[in-house]
C-alpha cells in the first residue's frame, strides 16, 4: 500500500512537472483555464503529489524496506558529500550569479546530484523508485530544455560573484538545517554522527 501511494504521488508531482515541458499543451491548458486557475491547479496537484509521496514512503518504511542490494557503509559519506553542492545548486537557481551562468540550469543539476547521491546509499526498492524517478525527471527536463525555444521559467536577474557568495552561504545554512534538523526529525534517518 505504501509503495503504491508513493508511486501515485510521484506520478502526480513529476507528471505535472513533466507536463510543463510540453509547451503547446501547457499554453492550451492556460488558454482554456486561465493563468490563475492553471497555476492553482498545478500547485494543488504538486502539493497532493508531495503529500502522497511523503505518506507513501513513510508507510513503506514503517512496514519494512524491500532490499534490492546492500550499499556499503562508505556510500553514506558519498551521499553527504554530494548533497552539499546539490543544495547550493538549488539555491543558486534563485540567487543567480556565475554558478547559474556556468551550469545554465542549477536547479536541475541540484536535483540530479541529490537523487544520484541518495540512489548510491539506498538499496531498497522504495528508495530506488523514489530517487530514480526524480533523477529520470531531471534528465528528461534538461533534455527538453535543449529543444525548447523559451527558457520555461520567469526571468530572474543574474548578478555576479557576490550572488554566488550569497548562494553558497545560504546553501550551506540550508544544508546544515537539512542534515541536523529536517532529515533526522522528519525523515527519521540521522545524517551526521550516526
Amino acid at each position: 500500500m505504501g509503495l503504491a501511494t508513493m508511486i501515485l504521488g510521484l506520478a502526480a508531482f513529476l507528471g505535472g512537472h513533466a507536463f510543463v515541458t510540453f509547451r503547446a499543451e501547457r499554453a492550451a491548458a492556460i488558454t482554456r483555464l486561465g493563468e490563475g486557475p492553471y497555476k492553482g491547479l498545478f500547485s494543488l496537484v504538486s502539493l497532493a503529489g508531495i503529500v502522497l509521496i511523503s505518506y507513501g514512503f513513510a508507510h513503506y518504511r514503517d512496514i519494512g524496506l524491500i532490499a534490492v542490494w546492500h550499499p556499503p557503509a562508505w556510500t553514506r559519506h558519498v551521499t553527504v558529500a554530494l548533497t552539499w553542492p546539490a543544495v547550493i545548486c538549488v539555491v543558486a537557481a534563485y540567487i543567480r550569479g556565475d554558478i547559474q551562468r556556468v551550469l545554465k540550469h542549477p536547479m536541475l543539476v541540484g536535483v540530479k546530484l541529490w537523487a544520484l547521491a541518495h540512489l548510491v546509499a539506498n538499496g531498497d526498492l522504495g528508495g530506488i523508485i523514489l530517487f530514480g524517478s526524480f533523477l529520470a525527471w531531471a534528465v528528461f527536463d534538461r533534455v527538453s530544455l535543449k529543444r525548447r525555444a523559451d527558457p520555461g521559467a520567469p526571468p530572474i536577474p543574474v548578478g555576479g560573484v557576490s550572488n554566488d557568495l550569497i548562494a553558497v552561504a545560504v546553501g550551506i545554512v540550508a544544508y546544515l538545517a537539512l542534515a541536523f534538523a529536517f532529515h533526522p526529525v522528519v525523515i527519521g534517518v540521522p545524517v551526521i554522527g550516526a
